[in-house]
């Protein structure tokens, strides 16, 4: 089992998702719903693959 927090990837995919959140805050907020949603979570779901990955 590998600390994934110690891994490049991860925290690539981590900083990657940080810079979608600061982006998709100056969206319109009518994409709030679209594609704001679509993309912050696609943005939590790289590090937490990468994170599930690991422990198995």
């Amino acid at each position: 089992m590998h600390n994934y927090k110690q891994l490049k990837v991860w925290e690539k995919a981590i900083g990657l998702g940080v810079e979608i959140y600061k982006a998709t805050a100056e969206f319109p907020k009518d994409e709030k719903c679209g594609l704001i949603f679509q993309m912050r979570k696609s943005a939590v779901s790289a590090p937490s693959n990468v994170a599930e990955g690991a422990v198995c």
